[in-house]
């Protein structure tokens, strides 16, 4: 197991940087592998061929469910009560509670829904952009590219906009565990979520508003649909889930875009490839690395090898979207790609139920960054960005630019 992790060490700060060249090795060498995750301590297997990855996502032998893993398992021991409070939701669970859950948040998230968001995203995107042009320089993730979803998701919920920072916090804490390992940073970011909630549930119940709060409390309310735990946690994934992709896909596609000037040029003379795009932003850089994590509640063999009970399985999205067995010339950024069946939002019955919105906000905004900032250059070189540590979200730090 050792010799793997060291040969695949994903979390590696050069691998963070470009993690591809050691997928594409796992690829070749060991597509189904056993490596040790640093911040956790726990085994994970990581799948990295397309097939595997798809094959995967829809194995139901799989559970997303903690709770069925035998109790002695280092997964199973690891989770806390103060986590559990924001743990029930759509991500965590097997049919019939997934079926239920997500059938209680998906009539938000319709593509005509969804549609109607274009004037409030495209006036929010505008406003922010207003807010930088007079300075010349910014850092795009901290000034555009983060307040625009959050602004979205936390106005769909109700959540009050001077509260909104505080989530980025929370949030990065809980996505990208501490690489020292101290679980307690976790727990307490979690246990002040759920608080935070429960004081705003609160008011809500007090004066409802017409927001997705005030729906899922109602639901909540009717007592058989869903359970306070639930709520809470439903809460939590769709306002790190509602904003987090989004910020990433932004991030790295404008990072793609001006790291690779001849397609940039491309897209400026042609607005309307903006969706073909965005498609492969999410292929070639996708906000999210891998899945998370499911777990063998037995011993199940998968690909000819024998994953124990209690230990996890994730398929690496970014990985599978590199796959030369699928995608021709994978490594080369294509904003025309045709035809571009990548997974960057997963696959099955846990895709991404925010992807409509994820994508229009992405379109929205890459647009008019390159309308309104016609001189937009990066302020640093490439080299010297800084990723994210995680293996989770696949995104940059800061992303500097001049105007």
């Amino acid at each position: 197991m050792s010799s793997s992790t060291n040969r695949y060490d994903l979390w590696a700060p050069e691998t963070r940087a470009n993690p591809l060249p050691v997928y594409a090795r796992m690829r070749q060498e060991a597509p189904l592998v056993r490596l040790v995750d640093p911040y956790y301590k726990t085994p994970v297997w990581v799948a990295t061929r397309y097939k595997d990855a798809v094959d995967l996502m829809r194995d139901a032998r799989f559970t997303k469910d903690i709770q069925k893993v035998p109790e002695d398992s280092p997964s199973r021991q690891l989770r806390t009560k103060s986590m559990e409070a924001i743990n029930q939701h759509m991500l965590s669970v097997d049919p019939p509670d997934h079926t239920r859950l997500r059938t209680l948040v998906s009539k938000a998230f319709t593509p005509r829904r969804v549609e109607e968001l274009r004037p409030r995203i495209t006036a929010i995107a505008h406003r922010l952009l207003d807010g930088v042009q007079a300075s010349g320089s910014m850092d795009l993730l901290d000034a555009f590219a983060f307040p625009l979803p959050v602004t979205v998701i936390a106005e769909m919920l109700g959540v009050p906009q001077e509260d909104q920072e505080q989530f980025r916090e929370w949030t990065n804490v809980i996505v990208n565990p501490p690489t020292d390992g101290n679980m307690q940073t976790i727990e307490t970011a979690g246990l002040q979520f759920a608080q935070y909630f429960q004081g705003l549930l609160a008011r809500r119940r007090a004066e409802p508003r017409d927001d997705l709060l005030s729906a899922l409390l109602s639901v909540e309310e009717q007592g058989d649909r869903l359970s306070p735990r639930e709520l809470i946690s439903m809460l939590f994934l769709l306002l790190v889930a509602g904003h987090e992709t989004t910020v990433n896909l932004i991030g790295n596609g404008i990072w793609a875009l001006l790291t690779h000037p001849e397609q940039l040029e491309r897209l400026r003379a042609n607005p309307a490839l903006i969706e073909s795009a965005v498609e492969e932003m999410l292929r070639y850089r996708g906000p999210v690395e891998t899945t998370t994590q499911r777990w063998a509640p037995q011993d199940l063999e998968f690909r000819g090898q024998v994953i124990p009970a209690g230990e996890s399985v994730v398929a690496s999205l970014l990985a599978a979207d590199h796959d030369p067995e699928h995608f021709r010339e994978p490594e080369r950024f294509d904003i025309t790609r045709e035809p571009n069946r990548h997974i960057a939002f997963g696959f099955g019955i846990h895709f991404c139920l925010g992807a409509p919105l994820a994508r229009l906000e992405g379109t929205i905004a890459i647009n008019l960054l390159l309308e309104r900032l016609p001189r937009l250059r990066l302020a640093e070189e490439p080299a010297r960005l800084r990723w994210r540590d995680g293996v989770l979200v696949n995104g940059l730090l800061r992303l500097p630019v001049t105007f």
